[in-house]
C-alpha cells in the first residue's frame, strides 16, 4: 500500500505540533492508534484479522483542536477521511440521513484519492497525448490515399443507361507532402511547448455533464439507489454527450489531458485499491457525539430517532459489519472512529453501554490559556497572525505585530472566554477581525500606508472598551 504507515509516535506528535498547540495527551493516544495500524499491517498474518483499531473518544470544549487533530492524522497518514455531525444523523425509517452513508462517502473520497494518484502517474503521457490532439486540430492530419479504381466495361465513358458518373479521385499524398506536413508539425510542437499559441483558439469536443441530479432521502439505503439511479440517467444512451466548444490552446490542452489520463487509467484497479485502502487505513472523525447522548441518562422520556436511534445504529458499524456501495462491500472492522464532543450537558457514560464499549480509549482536551493563545498565535505553521499578514501583503500592506501586542490579544482571548462563553482559540478569529476591521475596509481605497506596526496601545484603544464592558463583548466578541 502506498498510504504513509512508517512514521513513529514521537514523529507523528511532533508533526502534529507544528499546528497544533498543546493537548498532548490527545496526540499522545492519536499517534499510538495510527501507528498500531502499520504494527497490525505487519504482524503475523494469523493475528492480524484479529487485532482491532483503537478507537478514540476526545471530551472537551469547542475551538481546542478536536477536529484539527483529526484531520491532520488523516493527511499525515494519506489515508481517507470523513468528517461528520452526529446530529445530521436519523435512525433507519425515518427521513433523513442514514449512519451508512458515512461509510459510502468515505468510500468516495478514497476513490477520488487513488484516482488522482493514478492521474498524477500518467500525467506525462496524458500531456503528450493532448499536445498531439491540439496538433491534429491546428494541422488536420492527411487525407488517406484512396486506391484506383477498377476497371470496368463503362470506364473513361459516361453509362448509357442514367448511371452517375464516379467522383474524381483525390490527390494521392506524395513522400514529399508527407515531410513538408511532419516539419511544419515539429515546428508548431515547438511553438506550442514554448506557449507562443497559448491564446490562439481552437475548437474541441468536450464532455458534457449535464445529466439529472438526484437526490433520494428515506429507509434501507435509499440514498444509494438514488446515486444509482443518477448514474443510470447520466448513462443512457452510451456514452457522455459531446458538445464542441471554442477555447484557447492553453485551456484546451488542460481539458484533453484530462480527457486522456482518464482513458489511461483502469478504473477497476482503482476501485479495488480504494476499497483497501478504506478497510484497513479508513479514518472517519464523528463529532457532537454527546448531542446524541441521552440527557439524564435511559431514554426514561421515551425513544429519540435522533438520540438512542443513531446510536443503535452507529453501533454495528463501529463493531465492525459490512456496508453495501456502489464500488461493492466494504468491511468496518478495521476502520478507525474518532468520537468527539464536549459533553456540557451529558456524558460519555450517558452513551449506551455497548457504544462506550467500542471505544475503549478516552482523552480529555483541556481548555486553552493565554499562554497557549499566545503560541497560536505565533507558533504553528498557519498561525492566525500569519495568514492575517499574508491577506494585506496581497494588498501591498506589510503587518507588523509587535510581542507586547500579541500578549495584550491572548490575554483578552482568555478573558472574554472567561467570562461569557468558553469557544477556545475560535475567539482569536473574532477579536483580530475587530480589531483589524477598519484597516481591512480601508485597503486599498483610503489606507495609503504600505506598512502598519500593530502595537499594544493600538490593541488597548480598539478593544480595551468592549473587552471590559460585559454586555457588549457578549455581543461583539
Amino acid at each position: 500500500m502506498s498510504f504513509n504507515h512508517e512514521l513513529t509516535p514521537h514523529e507523528i506528535v511532533s508533526e502534529l505540533d507544528r499546528y497544533i498547540i498543546g493537548q498532548h495527551e490527545a496526540k499522545k493516544s492519536v499517534a499510538i492508534a495510527l501507528r498500531n495500524r502499520w504494527r497490525r499491517l505487519n504482524a503475523i498474518v494469523e493475528m492480524r484479522e484479529e487485532i482491532m483499531p483503537n478507537n478514540i473518544i476526545m471530551i472537551g470544549p469547542t475551538g481546542v483542536g478536536k477536529t484539527e487533530i483529526a484531520r491532520r492524522l488523516a493527511k499525515l497518514s494519506g489515508a481517507p477521511f470523513i468528517k461528520v455531525e452526529a446530529t445530521k444523523f436519523t435512525e433507519v425509517g425515518y427521513v433523513g440521513r442514514d449512519v451508512d452513508s458515512m461509510i459510502r462517502d468515505l468510500m468516495d473520497i478514497a476513490i477520488n484519492m487513488i484516482r488522482e494518484e493514478h492521474t498524477a502517474s500518467v500525467q506525462e503521457r496524458a500531456k503528450d497525448l493532448a499536445e498531439e490532439r491540439i496538433l491534429d486540430l491546428l494541422i488536420p492530419p492527411a487525407t488517406p490515399a484512396t486506391p484506383a479504381p477498377v476497371s470496368t466495361p463503362f470506364s473513361g465513358a459516361q453509362p448509357s443507361f442514367g448511371m452517375p458518373a464516379a467522383a474524381p479521385i483525390p490527390p494521392i499524398a506524395t513522400s514529399e507532402d508527407d515531410a513538408l506536413r511532419t516539419r511544419t508539425r515539429d515546428k508548431f510542437r515547438d511553438k506550442l511547448r514554448k506557449g507562443d499559441l497559448d491564446d490562439r483558439e481552437v475548437e474541441v469536443d468536450v464532455a458534457s455533464d449535464q445529466s439529472p441530479m438526484l437526490q433520494v432521502f428515506g429507509p434501507m439505503g435509499m440514498e444509494e439507489m438514488g446515486v444509482n439511479i443518477q448514474d443510470l440517467f447520466g448513462n443512457m444512451g452510451g456514452q457522455k454527450k459531446k458538445k464542441k466548444r471554442r477555447l484557447p490552446v492553453k485551456e484546451a490542452r488542460d481539458i484533453l489531458a484530462q480527457e486522456e489520463a482518464a482513458k489511461l487509467i483502469d478504473m477497476d484497479k482503482v476501485t479495488k485499491q480504494a476499497l483497501e485502502r478504506v478497510q484497513q487505513a479508513g479514518i472517519v472523525f464523528i463529532d457532537e457525539i454527546d448531542k446524541v447522548a441521552s440527557r439524564g441518562g435511559g431514554g426514561k422520556s421515551g425513544p429519540d430517532v435522533s438520540r438512542e436511534g443513531v446510536q443503535r445504529d452507529l453501533l454495528p458499524i463501529v463493531e465492525g459489519s459490512g456496508v453495501m456501495t456502489k464500488y461493492g462491500m466494504v468491511k468496518t472492522d478495521h476502520i478507525l472512529f474518532i468520537a468527539s464532543g464536549a459533553f456540557h450537558v451529558s456524558k460519555p457514560s450517558d452513551l449506551i453501554p455497548e457504544l462506550q464499549g467500542r471505544f475503549p480509549i478516552r482523552v480529555e482536551l483541556h481548555s486553552l490559556t493565554e499562554n497557549d493563545f499566545f503560541k497560536i498565535l505565533t507558533v504553528p505553521k498557519n498561525a492566525l497572525l500569519k495568514q492575517y499578514e499574508a491577506l494585506l501583503l496581497s494588498e501591498g500592506v506589510k503587518v507588523e505585530f509587535t510581542e507586547d501586542a500579541v500578549k495584550e490579544v491572548a490575554r483578552m482571548a482568555a478573558k472574554v472566554n472567561e467570562e461569557v462563553e468558553n469557544i477556545g482559540a475560535r475567539r482569536l478569529h473574532t477579536i483580530l477581525t475587530t480589531l483589524l476591521e477598519d484597516v481591512l475596509f480601508d485597503v486599498p481605497d483610503a489606507f495609503r500606508e504600505d506598512q502598519l506596526v500593530v502595537d499594544k496601545s493600538m490593541v488597548l484603544s480598539k478593544l480595551s472598551a468592549v473587552v471590559q464592558n460585559r454586555d457588549l463583548s457578549q455581543y461583539i466578541l
